[in-house]
């Protein structure tokens, strides 16, 4: 017997498409450098500082620059941004051999309106020079709302002085000194501080500005009277403005104790919570 033949049909080969031709990458750089000042306004300023001022020689002369950081500011069409813009443009900083334009960490860190005190609220210890009083200090639950505070939690005292401390360095903060001696900015201070309702309690501030070799140019102190046992948690805020601010101030040093007046053993003096310096700008 003969093999049967096959009469299918032969399968077709599928003819491949041609592969599309790839796009030529855009290299910014092939840019003009006022349309790639443009472009690169839009980039986040820490992004910027980075990122983009390791790409290249260009690159790194515009973010170094001050054209750059002064058009991001100028979209910022609020008094504020208004007044900060103009302060930029009138407190620039003197041409540093090969050093960044102090407007790029102006913008990366923002420092305006920013409260400048780290942990202010009691997320541990950390961030404070500390000096332990009594049994030292601890952190709780807020007995009283604080309104604003970013944590209900506060640090508290005990039977013998607790001693709490920050120094804030303004030009690492982004400040730079043309700015700082302007006369056009001010500093606010703020703190809250209160008792337990069964012990009553005492409590110090004593805020300083200091130069740049840690001499102090101006300071606010308060010593309010002791709150009285029996206090039904009292809370009390404490706030002052340095408005006149002298020339050549480059730290603010904020400080402040606390303990109790029965000198019990344990937590229950003074409690401190959400601590600020802020600095803003003059828009008058």
């Amino acid at each position: 017997m003969g093999a049967w033949a096959s009469r299918g049909r032969a399968a077709r080969v599928p003819v491949p498409e041609p592969e599309p031709e790839p796009e030529e990458a855009l290299d910014l750089s092939q840019l003009p450098p006022e349309l790639l000042l443009v472009v690169l306004s839009h980039v986040p300023p820490r992004t910027l500082l980075g990122r983009c001022r390791q790409v290249c020689r260009g690159w790194r002369a515009l973010v170094d620059g001050q054209a750059l950081w002064l058009l991001i500011l100028a979209r910022d069409h609020s008094a504020t941004g208004r007044a900060l813009l103009h302060l930029a443009r009138s407190c620039q900083s003197p041409a540093r051999n090969a050093r960044p334009c102090p407007l790029g960490r102006f913008c990366a860190r923002r420092p305006i309106g920013r409260n400048l005190i780290r942990n202010p609220c009691g997320q541990g210890l950390r961030k404070w020079m500390v000096q332990h009083g009594g049994d030292g200090w601890v952190v709780e639950e807020n007995r009283t709302t604080v309104p604003g505070a970013p944590s209900q939690t506060c640090f508290v005292t005990s039977f013998s002085w607790c001693r709490k401390k920050q120094v804030l360095d303004l030009e690492e903060e982004g400040l730079w000194p043309e700015l700082l001696d302007s006369g056009r900015i001010e500093i606010c201070v703020s703190d809250w501080w209160g008792a337990r309702h069964d012990s009553g309690c005492m409590y110090r501030l004593l805020v300083q500005l200091l130069d740049a070799n840690q001499t102090v140019l101006d300071k606010f102190s308060a010593v309010p009277d002791p709150i009285p046992q029996w206090n039904n948690n009292a809370c009390l805020h404490v706030t002052h403005v340095f408005s006149n601010i002298k020339m050549g101030v480059r730290f603010v040093s904020f400080e402040h104790w606390g303990q109790d007046t029965q000198f019990w053993a344990g937590h229950y003096g003074a409690r401190v919570t959400n601590s600020s310096v802020i600095v803003r700008v003059h828009l008058s």
